[in-house]
C-alpha cells in the first residue's frame, strides 16, 4: 500500500501547505531518491530535499476528515468545511484520494 505522496503530489503540495506540515521528505542519494523522516539527524543528502507528507499527516491537513474504502476496493474522503460536505472518490489508494482532497479544498480556498 502506497504510505506517503510521490515526489510530483509532494512539489504539488509544497506550493501551497506549509513545508512544517510534511513528516517526512525525499532526499537524493546514490542515484535515487529515499524518503527519510523529517527528523533525521543524519539526512542522506542536503542537495536536494523535498518536503513527502505520509497518510497520517495527510488526513491532518483534511478538515475532519472520513476516509472510506467501498465495495469496489476505490477509497473516498469525505470532509465537512463551514457545515458542507466535500468528497472525493475512485481513487485506488487512500494517499491519492487525499492529495485530491487537499488540492480540490485549496483550489476553493476551503483550507
Amino acid at each position: 500500500m502506497k504510505s506517503y505522496t510521490n515526489i510530483s503530489q509532494s512539489k504539488k503540495l509544497a506550493e501551497f501547505l506549509p513545508l512544517e506540515s510534511a513528516d517526512n521528505y525525499y532526499s537524493w542519494h546514490d542515484e535515487r531518491y529515499y524518503v527519510v523522516n523529517k527528523d533525521c539527524p543524519y539526512p542522506y543528502s542536503l542537495k536536494e530535499k523535498i518536503p513527502c507528507w505520509s497518510l497520517a499527516a495527510l488526513l491532518e491537513i483534511i478538515p475532519k476528515p472520513d476516509l472510506v474504502q467501498n465495495s469496489e476496493g476505490a477509497w473516498l474522503v469525505h470532509s465537512w468545511v463551514n457545515a458542507y460536505p466535500w468528497s472525493v472518490g475512485g481513487c485506488s489508494n487512500p494517499v491519492d484520494a487525499c492529495v485530491a482532497m487537499i488540492i480540490k479544498l485549496h483550489e476553493l480556498n476551503l483550507l
